[in-house]
């Protein structure tokens, strides 16, 4: 049954799949059952602690595993079928489903499948970022945020009082930047130039334009456009997610250099269980921070952990207005 339940997860592709083929309002089954559905389920049922007995972990994978090619088919039928000929309320839709697709399997997948040491892993993870253009975050996340998450230093920790339009300005611009420094002192160290393909960034930032070359090239301009619109969308959720999960909660520093280890507060949670199961887990975000390494159906409810008052879709709906946002959630940060 664990299994079972996170089988759930492809209802996204097949409704993708609707959305991407229909026409006119057809074309937002994706966005309505993602912030309208989910949300409203969520502030009905109760939140379920429950943790997974994980007796066949390869079926867990095999889930993942088997959603990465159907992504990816999704991903180029969209290019394939996103003409200029499309009316403006059927492209407002294919782009809001297409940047929910790399939201949640370019991005939220990646991320799953990035933490792992399995070198295939890893190699999935990185083209699934490459297809929603944000492969730094392969460094930056791993490399950066889970060092310095809770610190003025970590671009992906919204500060209290800052809104979802100033954090999704400041992280796009530092994640990158942070990217950039990571990979570079990584080469120093090992007394190697950084102006090199032994660079990742260099490597992606090649290897996007690649891309995004290709789909010019087979596809046309518009195609391009239309893409990397579906890309920025894709990018924005996940920076949403970022705000949500961290939002004003900070590491206290012991020294002038140093701060307290990384601690379950440090991360807001929900075990609204429509969020968890459809994206892996996410959202029992302190035990992923306690150990990264830990695959999605071994992550469990942590008594000390932050806690949302509602899953991740609806919490994202509430932090496009700042004053609603600010007025829930500055009364649950904990006190200094």
């Amino acid at each position: 049954m664990a299994v079972l339940k996170y089988c759930a997860s492809f209802v996204f592709i097949i409704l993708g799949y609707l959305s991407l083929s229909g026409q006119g309002l057809e074309t937002y089954y994706l966005v309505v059952f993602s912030f309208v559905f989910i949300p409203s389920v969520e502030l009905i049922l109760p939140e379920s602690k429950s943790s997974n007995l994980v007796k066949h972990p390869f079926l867990f994978d095999l889930i993942l595993y088997t959603l990465v090619p159907l992504y990816i088919g999704l991903f180029v039928y969209f290019l394939m079928t996103i003409t200029s000929d499309v009316s403006l309320i059927s492209l407002v839709g294919k782009l809001s489903a297409m940047g929910l697709l790399c939201g949640i399997f370019g991005i939220n997948m990646a991320h799953e499948l990035g933490h792992r040491k399995s070198k295939l892993d890893r190699f999935l993870a990185q083209m699934l970022l490459m297809t929603s253009q944000y492969t730094h975050f392969f460094i930056e996340h791993n490399r950066g945020h889970h060092k310095r998450v809770g610190t003025p230093q970590d671009p992906a920790t919204a500060r209290k009082g800052e809104s979802l339009y100033a954090f999704w300005f400041r992280v796009i611009i530092r994640s990158y930047q942070s990217a950039w420094n990571l990979e570079n002192e990584r080469l120093i160290r090992l007394g190697q130039t950084p102006w090199s393909l032994k660079n990742d960034m260099i490597v992606y930032a090649l290897l996007q334009l690649i891309l995004l070359t290709t789909i010019g090239l087979v596809f046309g301009g518009y195609v391009v456009v239309m893409y990397s619109t579906a890309c920025l969308i894709g990018i924005l959720l996940l920076e949403t997610i970022n705000y949500i999960e961290h939002y004003g909660l900070t590491r206290k520093k012991i020294t002038k250099v140093s701060y307290e280890r990384v601690q379950d507060v440090h991360s807001w949670n929900s075990d609204h269980l429509l969020g968890r199961t459809l994206l892996f887990e996410l959202t029992r975000h302190s035990h992923h921070h306690a150990n990264s390494l830990l695959k999605y159906p071994h992550l469990e409810s942590r008594k000390e952990a932050s806690q949302l008052p509602t899953g991740y879709p609806g919490m994202m709906i509430l932090s496009m207005v700042p004053w609603a946002w600010f007025k829930v959630m500055d009364k649950r940060l904990p006190v200094d």
